[in-house]
């Protein structure tokens, strides 16, 4: 079978959600690892229940399920943050608010600030299916406004995100029903090896304010009348309601790689279509289902035998559950003869939905599908079917590949004819109510990328003995708020490493006006020190927390030039910068570089003369060798600066300073203000030992007034 090329792939380097019963993946994960059922009773916030809902099936006006997946605090927007007034975030629908949210928290998530993203050729494609905030903010005819236009169009979800975040690729809303976010995934894709974008925000949401939907719904038969998704499950009865939301950030695989970007998992394939004509035009079509899973294992060249894990459109239907798996074992048959491969005797691909956990996001189902899978590749471990009691009667899973995830279990990899590991590979249906299907495929990071950056971070990262924290915030209290979530993650995620901690803060997140910055050796001292900063604000000893730095920018503040001055001979001392020979690679690169360029001095290299017994020290501080090493450690400590963002406005020198100082500044080259101040320091060696130096304090005419009587000699 031809292997894809990793130009044709396209990886998964950034994660955003908030779902029922989680804010972020974290906590879905939690959720989804220990079988937590997130669905509740529609609160009276949101609509008159006592008003709208019968358990009588078909009563005029009423839905007859009064429950629903639901998330916390959707009222909530910080619109001073993103630049909106307040009058016209009165206007704009919670959808518009969450996904500009989500968004930057995706781009966090990959490890860029969104300054970074700012002007590029980011395309955002987004799902949305739900016109609940239209209904409600445009009852009153009275007082219809602009705001509530452009507040409450799906069409402005993804040009809002594209606007504020000032993105140049294509800008598009998908409303395809429950499939919207999935086919958002493949028109991304798309759109990525076109080149029309570099990178692509794709998403899809659903919020749940009245019940008019709900009525519609109830009165078409779709809702489950005891308010529970029970995927595949013989009491199956209706699906539940469910709203949220999720971002990924896709990227190139090649690039993805070559940029160092964190990786989730790599989308090999997808394909969409529509059923054409059936019964009616909700009812699902299990040839055209089963075509769009066979087109995308095609269009990804896997084969079925390698596949080991379904996330199914699985709603819960007592009719849409059988036809799916029909279609699932139609469309696998078929791929074995394309492939020419054969059944096995023992079931070895794995069925799960999210849906029995959080309810039918529609907009919004194929992204949390989505981000499940992604999570179970991250931990490998595939979670149960939540509320299955046991296989409906309509569904024969007997002699298929396919198993249901009746408890939560390891996620084993399979193993070709040799014996070899094939890496995990998942599927992911997304159908429509009205007809349009949509399935991808997915891989796991390779083995080979994996060891790839294991094998740089080894070479090129040394453990430093100190770190930087540095974190910004709009207000103090959000300040205090991010330092939480640090302490938080450091807690309980004791695997990750403060210099990574540190470099993702220090370089991926956006600048703010309230700052702090915090020194740490360790994950466990700077969770510590972040605690007591949190403990002491507003008191007087705030500020007197050993290695924190914190303070208020000026709204009007410049950034104020700086000056590098480098000073001349007699700084020189044995070892010097030697922990940051040891730990810093940019320095170390700089002065290996002079070290090459000057070759040998008198038989020895510049770094065993810099780095020698005390007992040696004597050879530093011969003149011939201690202005190149005064030169080197000078320019290299340039480079460190540089590399942290540290840019000098102006350079200035003493003696063998101004050298490094004219070499930075670009009036000589590196090679040429080596062999200068080598050829300086030779000479100034040949000189008759005794001499003495003079400092006047005196104008230029006086001086030459005094040496006159002396003008042979001096």
């Amino acid at each position: 079978m031809k292997q894809q090329q990793n130009s044709d792939l396209i990886a998964i380097i950034g994660i955003a959600c908030r779902f029922p019963g989680a804010d972020d993946y974290n906590q879905l994960w939690e959720n989804l690892e220990n079988g937590v059922n997130s669905i509740s009773e529609i609160p009276r916030q949101r609509w008159a229940v006592e008003k709208h809902y019968s358990p009588i099936p078909n009563q005029p006006n009423k839905t007859i399920s009064k429950w629903g997946g639901l998330v916390e605090g959707i009222d909530e927007f910080d619109a001073e943050f993103f630049s909106i007034s307040r009058r016209e975030a009165a206007q704009v629908d919670p959808q518009h608010r969450i996904m500009l949210e989500l968004s930057w928290s995706c781009i966090e998530d990959a490890g860029y600030s969104p300054s970074q993203l700012s002007g590029k050729d980011v395309g955002v494609f987004m799902g949305a299916c739900n016109y609940d905030s239209i209904l409600l903010m445009n009852r009153n005819q009275e007082n219809v406004q602009g705001h509530s236009g452009t507040g409450t169009w799906t069409c402005m979800i993804p040009n809002r995100i594209s606007s504020f975040f000032n993105l140049h690729g294509p800008s598009i809303p998908i409303d395809t029903a429950c499939s919207s976010s999935l086919v958002a995934i493949h028109y991304a894709l798309k759109s990525l090896k076109e080149s029309e974008c570099e990178m692509a925000l794709v998403g899809g949401i659903s919020v749940l304010f009245t019940s008019t939907t709900y009525i519609q719904m109830s009165q078409l038969g779709m809702l489950s009348p005891t308010g529970q998704c029970r995927t595949f499950s013989s009491d199956a009865d209706g699906y539940v309601r469910g709203e949220g939301a999720g971002v990924v950030l896709l990227k190139p695989l090649t690039k993805a790689i070559e940029d160092g970007d964190l990786i989730y998992g790599v989308i090999k394939g997808s394909a969409i279509n529509h059923g054409g004509k059936a019964r009616t035009i909700t009812s699902p079509n299990v040839y055209s289902q089963a075509q769009v899973i066979r087109s995308a294992y095609i269009n990804a060249n896997i084969a079925p035998n390698t596949v080991s894990y379904i996330e199914s459109h699985g709603t819960g239907t007592p009719l849409g559950d059988p036809i799916e798996i029909n279609a699932l074992k139609r469309a696998y048959r078929q791929l074995y003869q394309h492939y020419g491969v054969e059944k096995t005797e023992k079931p070895y691909c794995g069925l799960g939905a999210v849906k029995s956990n959080i309810g039918h996001l529609e907009g919004a189902a194929g992204i949390a599908g989505l981000i499940k899978v992604l999570l179970v590749m991250k931990y490998k471990k595939l979670p149960k079917i939540v509320n299955f009691k046991e296989l409906n009667p309509r569904i024969n899973l007997k002699d298929s590949p396919f198993y249901i995830i009746e408890e939560t279990q390891e996620w084993k990899r399979l193993k070709n004819e040799s014996g070899e590991e094939i890496p995990r590979r998942a599927g992911l249906s997304s159908f429509g109510i009205g007809g349009v299907n949509a399935h991808i495929v997915l891989e796991e990071v390779p083995e080979e990328v994996k060891s790839q950056k294991l094998k740089v971070k080894n070479e090129d990262n040394v453990e430093r003995s100190v770190h930087i924290l540095t974190l910004s915030a709009k207000t103090e209290t959000a300040l205090l708020e991010l330092c939480s979530s640090y302490q938080n993650q450091i807690a309980t995620h004791p695997k990750l490493k403060i210099g990574d901690i540190c470099y993702t803060a220090n370089t991926g997140r956006a600048d703010f006006n309230h700052r702090l910055a915090s020194i740490a050796s360790n994950e466990k001292e700077l969770q510590e020190k972040l605690g007591k900063y949190k403990a002491e604000v507003g008191t007087l000893h705030a500020t007197s927390v050993p290695g924190i730095f914190s303070g208020k920018l000026g709204n009007n503040a410049t950034i104020p030039k700086i000056a590098f001055l480098f000073t001349g001979q007699g700084s020189q001392y044995v070892n010097m910068a030697k922990q940051l020979y040891q730990e810093a690679p940019v320095f170390r690169t700089a002065l290996d570089e002079c070290d090459q360029i000057l070759g040998s001095l008198n038989g020895k290299s510049l770094k065993e003369i810099i780095y020698c017994k005390d007992t040696e020290a004597s050879t530093l501080n011969q003149t011939a060798y201690t202005q190149p090493a005064i030169f080197a450690i000078e320019y290299a400590l340039f480079q460190l600066w540089q590399s942290w963002g540290i840019k000098a406005d102006v350079v200035m020198g003493h003696s063998v300073g101004e050298y490094v100082a004219a070499t930075v500044a670009g009036v000589f080259s590196l090679e040429d203000g080596l062999k200068l101040i080598a050829a300086r320091g030779r000479l100034m060696q040949q000189l008759p030992e005794g001499g003495e130096m003079v400092s006047l304090m005196a104008s230029e005419s006086k001086v030459e007034s005094a040496i006159a009587p002396y003008a042979e000699k001096v």
